[in-house]
């Protein structure tokens, strides 16, 4: 290990954080295994061992005014994408109930479009009411750009974590979306953290952005203090803006996993969408380097890795469930 990346190691396992500069020195630095090494060496020593689950349904799709270019879900992008209204309680219960008894830890309900207001809204609080009573899942939403008084309300139907992607760097988001800005995402994030949510916020890395973004991405995600940070890896999808970005390899992933680590030592880093196409073994190693929660079975619309092959990969790693 590089006497760079072991002076930050302990640094961090010290209790201190290492400093932007810091963070941009690690990209240089050509001990890309010492990387990892000292990565893995935090989660060990900085997280319990827990490896913490949670599921999603996409309970309002397509149809989105918003343009970013990453996603099937845009009326401004040509994809097959179901569009359908709020879901409906049957279909959603059944799927909440589901993994609840496989033992996921939370469950949330994801919505199309850029904010969910009104009878859509008082629909899902009703949901949200009805998974309280019936199930043990913790609760989570994630709606878009909301203002404090529709944070108030899914509050008040039980609702405890709210999630709000900044999925990129600030310097490079406006290549990506022009409808909103990080200041947006920014200004929702902290309403729900004045009434007193966790908050979920991570992104998607692969997009075209420069390995000095990432970085400065996980620096950005600090000034928001969430409690879990899902890491997306592009799965470009044909119709889309984005549908020719080459993929990144698993170097870049697995180096981006370490920063992460680096930056947030504490935190819930959480694998999403994407990491099907990565081998086995570079899974496994994500799980050592930094990862330690999972969204499991299938996302919004991608596939992703089943329950039962998450669970599986935790405990070869060593993590409780």
């Amino acid at each position: 290990m590089s006497e760079l990346i072991d002076k930050l190691k302990e640094k961090v396992l010290l209790g201190g954080d290492i400093t932007a500069e810091e963070a941009y020195l690690l990209l240089d630095d050509p001990d890309k295994e010492g990387l990892l090494e000292g990565a893995a060496e935090i989660t060990r020593q900085c997280c319990d061992g827990a490896y913490d689950t949670c599921s999603i349904i996409n309970a309002r799709s397509g149809n989105c005014s918003e343009d970013c270019k990453w996603c099937a879900q845009s009326r401004h992008s040509h994809t097959d994408v179901d569009t359908y209204p709020v879901v409906e309680r049957g279909p959603l219960m059944s799927l909440a109930k589901h993994n609840d008894l496989k033992g996921v830890k939370r469950f949330s309900l994801v919505t199309s479009g850029r904010a969910m207001r009104g009878s859509d809204l008082r629909k899902v609080c009703s949901h949200f009411k009805a998974l309280g009573h019936e199930t043990e899942l913790l609760l989570c939403a994630s709606m878009g750009l909301l203002r404090r008084e529709e944070l108030q309300q899914l509050w008040d139907a039980g609702v405890r974590r709210y999630h709000c992607n900044l999925e990129t760097a600030p310097s490079y988001f406006p290549e990506l979306c022009s409808t909103h800005t990080i200041d947006d995402k920014l200004a929702t994030i902290r309403a729900a953290k004045e009434i007193g949510f966790e908050v979920c916020s991570g992104g998607i890395i692969g997009m075209g952005e420069s390995r000095r973004q990432r970085v400065e991405f996980a620096l950005t995600l600090r000034e928001v203090e969430p409690a879990s940070i899902p890491i997306n890896i592009l799965s470009p999808i044909p119709g889309t803006p984005l549908e020719g970005v080459a993929l990144i390899s698993d170097e870049e992933i697995l180096e981006t996993v370490a920063i992460f680590r680096m930056v947030h030592p504490r935190v819930q880093l959480r694998f999403a969408g994407g990491r099907a196409r990565l081998s086995s073994a570079t899974q496994q190693r994500a799980l050592e380097v930094g990862i330690n929660g999972a969204i499991v079975g299938d996302l919004l619309t991608t596939i992703g890795n089943t329950i039962d092959q998450d669970r599986a990969l935790a405990l070869r790693v060593g993590y409780r469930l």
